[in-house]
């Protein structure tokens, strides 16, 4: 068992797939390039929200954060309305939305701190400075970004900086902190980025090619070289299976990107297959989200644990069907754990979330059965995720 409806505290809500960036290490696209093949550019609603989360529900919540594996919540039509939705129901929960900060005009951002409060705050994710932000964060505006934060910040806004270290940007980082300061942000946290693990091929990389939307070769990202800001957790990983030696060119083409090889399966390499599997597979599982009681609710209104299990619905790399996840899913079916169909109660409290996904978690292996994504993730081994803000 995960938890009850009745002891739910946090939801991770998705509001939206829809993105004005183009960032290459996103699953929304792929490598910054054509638009990941699986997704349909869902939304959530006002009146889908009112749906799924009752008053009564609310209530019970310390928190909602609107955070997105494909989407950024600034995008969807009805943010600032869902958001007054859920104040309004509960004037002491925690609010929080992350965000790359270069959309909607600045009065949008004043509206937004006026609804979210005082318990509330907004995640800037900027990496960088005006020359090296764009890099990783493709398609989004320096000077945008700064006058939408100042004006989130001077309408009474709490606004904290989460910065990823690429080698690009790594002498660049005290710099940042102290702008931060000088603008008003509450906090400055740096980040050891976690990307650098190569989920197609089951084996860690130093360096990952970005692309325009064109398909034309942009900036070629590169892992810090400072050990301060390395994810030691990735350092450890690569001992035991491997480094990529080589940067891939995927395809460019749709049609392509949905015949790519793959499956639950890692890499063509059985020696490479072989040593990650045996690490997930003795892997014990501790659930993050089943100890802080949350729950995540995709842009189309599906139910899961969290946003990475949740995010192995939609890879762009493999077809949907052959991944683990949609193996669980399969099991009650996706109309199932649809809130848009279904009572979110009867969801939280059925079968998907009270047995086929706690009851994977004791299985042998991931050949039997052990979630992969679990096993990564939340597994005792590594946890990469966690290390990113040591």
């Amino acid at each position: 068992m995960i938890y009850r409806y009745n002891e739910i505290k946090t939801v991770h809500l998705e509001i939206t797939e829809r993105c004005n960036a183009s960032c290459p290490m996103c699953a929304r696209n792929i490598n910054g390039g054509e638009e990941n093949p699986h997704l349909s550019d869902h939304e959530l609603s006002l009146e889908d929200c009112k749906k799924i989360f009752t008053p009564s529900f609310i209530q019970q919540l310390d928190r909602m954060y609107m955070c997105g594996n494909f989407g950024d919540p600034v995008a969807a039509v009805d943010t600032l309305e869902v958001f007054e939705y859920f104040r309004s129901n509960n004037p002491k929960m925690n609010l929080t939305m992350y965000t790359n900060g270069s959309a909607k005009k600045t009065d949008w951002w004043q509206k937004l701190a006026k609804i979210l409060g005082k318990n509330a705050y907004v995640v800037f994710s900027i990496d960088g400075l005006e020359d090296t932000n764009h890099l990783y964060r493709q398609n989004t505006v320096w000077s945008k970004i700064m006058e939408n934060a100042q004006a989130f910040i001077d309408a009474g806004g709490r606004a904290r900086w989460d910065y990823i270290v690429f080698a690009h940007n790594e002498h660049q980082v005290e710099e940042a902190e102290a702008l931060s300061k000088q603008l008003g942000f509450e906090k400055f946290q740096y980040k050891k980025s976690a990307r650098f693990f190569s989920n197609a091929s089951g084996v860690t990389k130093e360096m990952h090619q970005a692309v325009n939307r064109k398909g034309v070769s942009t900036t070629l990202l590169q892992a810090p070289t400072n050990p301060k800001y390395r994810n030691s957790v990735l350092d450890q990983i690569s001992k035991v299976v491997g480094k990529e030696e080589k940067i891939k060119f995927l395809p460019s083409k749709k049609s392509e990107a949905l015949g790519i090889q793959g499956s639950q399966k890692f890499n063509n390499d059985p020696s490479l297959k072989t040593k990650l599997e045996k690490e997930l597979d003795s892997a014990i599982i501790k659930c993050k989200v089943s100890e802080e009681k949350s729950l995540y609710i995709s842009a189309e209104g599906i139910v899961q644990p969290c946003c990475w299990t949740a995010g192995q619905m939609y890879v762009w790399y493999y077809r949907p069907e052959s991944s683990q996840i949609w193996q669980a899913i399969n099991v009650v079916g996706k109309d199932k754990i649809n809130a848009k169909l279904n009572n979110l109660e009867n969801i939280v409290d059925g079968l998907y979330f009270q047995s086929v996904i706690p009851d994977s978690w004791n299985k042998s292996s991931c050949a039997d059965g052990k979630l992969a994504v679990c096993a990564k993730t939340c597994g005792t081994k590594y946890d990469a995720f966690s290390e990113q803000f040591k």
